[in-house]
């Protein structure tokens, strides 16, 4: 080899390692900037998930008072929806947590829509300090102090009776000013196992600033806490909220309607690739059973939480539940899908005009698939393995979630279904040749 080749070959090593080296930098760079923020007040963390607490291996069950009691909570109705969770047999499928919810809306929405599809929201930010269970004043040790008139018992009482029913206690509070300081509740949280803490009431500083403050809290708490980041997503949280939560908004608030179902769904799946164990995308609680839409949007609207691998939080009122409610929230093919351990959020497959397919991986080399019908009339909807990435020759078994019986019929390449208007088919797929 000549001295000219030598020459020519050291250049081109020497370019390959720096560019090697940018590549990597360019990646450590990148995994840092997410934790640059949370880091930077303590610099002796050093893990990955600031908040390693065990929690949410699974997307959270349980119930919410928000939705459909909005501030008009007591004590009297956090335990009787306690007891209704047990007698119903709900507790049994996995709907653990009792969560007290916030006092009046802070976030309000004027959404454009066209068709059944979101086109802008426009937010306008009203905020009124009250949590519905807590005081305005704090105690002299700067700790939060239930309200007399509605929880004269307080809030460890609170926690102890729901415990005793094998549930657990969650409750709200905010990351702005009223709460920047975070003594929270005293001695252990006070049996506390759930905080769900919105974004209300900031002084302007970022998010990635203010949610690790509660976090650090909560790890110093004596306890395991769920932590739910509601930062309504307007800084897209789930690009960096796994080290400081174990779920997060994606979404402004719902309502119960089909429009605003719809949109949060689609928001929301915006950010299925950052949904894990360990933390999840949170397009907001359920309304199913509030009365504002038919039987078969509110099967879409639990068929689409579930395949999304959200948290699957009642918010109808637990003790006065119709059949037709119990029916779909207790759904065990369903919940089996939201539970599942692999963990995988579903995704849109393909889009057209009023149809659309979503699908995602189950454990067992199995796929959830759901066939929605956005639009005005009835729909045939095929879905092709290849969107749904099964092999193309497979021999697939299909399992009717909402009609719960298997098809008699093997199908190869696709399957094909007539679906009402705001309606959906939902199917667990089994390759068996």
């Amino acid at each position: 080899m000549g001295r000219g080749e030598k020459s020519e070959m050291l250049k081109m090593s020497i370019l390959m390692m720096i560019m090697m080296s940018s590549v990597l930098m360019t990646i450590v760079d990148s995994s840092r900037s997410v934790q640059r923020d949370v880091d930077s007040e303590e610099p002796e963390i050093v893990r990955r998930h600031l908040l390693a607490n065990g929690l949410g291996v699974t997307p959270p069950m349980g119930w919410n008072s928000w939705n459909h009691f909005s501030c008009n909570i007591n004590e009297k109705v956090i335990k009787e929806t306690a007891d209704a969770l047990v007698t119903t047999g709900l507790s049994k499928l996995g709907y653990n947590y009792v969560n007290i919810g916030k006092c009046l809306l802070y976030l309000l929405s004027s959404c454009i829509y066209s068709s059944s599809y979101l086109i802008k929201c426009f937010k306008f930010l009203v905020c009124f300090s009250d949590d519905c269970w807590a005081e305005l004043a704090r105690d002299q040790k700067g700790n939060l102090v239930p309200k007399k008139s509605t929880f004269p018992s307080g809030i460890k009482a609170l926690a102890d009776y729901v415990h005793s029913k094998g549930l657990k206690l969650g409750i709200y509070s905010d990351a702005g000013m009223r709460h920047k300081v975070v003594t929270m509740l005293g001695s252990k949280c006070q049996g506390i196992d759930y905080l769900k803490y919105d974004n209300c009431n900031t002084d302007g500083s970022r998010p990635t600033i203010r949610y690790p403050v509660m976090t650090r809290a909560l790890m110093k708490s004596g306890r395991p806490i769920f932590h739910s980041l509601c930062e309504w997503g307007d800084m897209h949280p789930a690009l960096w909220g796994s080290p400081l939560g174990n779920s997060w908004r994606t979404t402004s608030d719902i309502n119960d309607s089909w429009l605003s179902m719809i949109a949060n769904a689609d928001m929301n799946e915006i950010y299925a690739e950052h949904a894990r164990p360990g933390g999840w995308n949170d397009p907001d609680m359920l309304e199913v059973g509030n009365g504002g839409m038919t039987k078969d949007e509110y099967i879409v609207h639990f068929s689409i939480w579930a395949i999304s691998k959200a948290p699957l939080l009642l918010g109808c009122d637990i003790r006065n539940m119709t059949k037709e409610t119990m029916e779909i929230v207790a759904n065990k093919e369903v919940i089996a899908i939201n539970q599942d351990s692999h963990g995988v959020q579903a995704k849109k497959a393909r889009m057209e005009g009023d149809i659309q397919i979503w699908a995602g991986p189950l454990s067992g080399y199995r796929v959830a698939l759901l066939l929605l019908n956005r639009g005005p009339t009835r729909l045939s909807i095929t879905a092709f393995w290849d969107d749904i990435e099964i092999p193309p020759n497979s021999i697939v078994e299909a399992r009717d979630l909402w009609e719960h019986k298997t098809l008699t019929q093997k199908f190869v390449g696709n399957l094909t279904a007539t679906v009402d208007s705001h309606a959906c088919k939902l199917y667990v797929l089994k390759p068996v040749a």
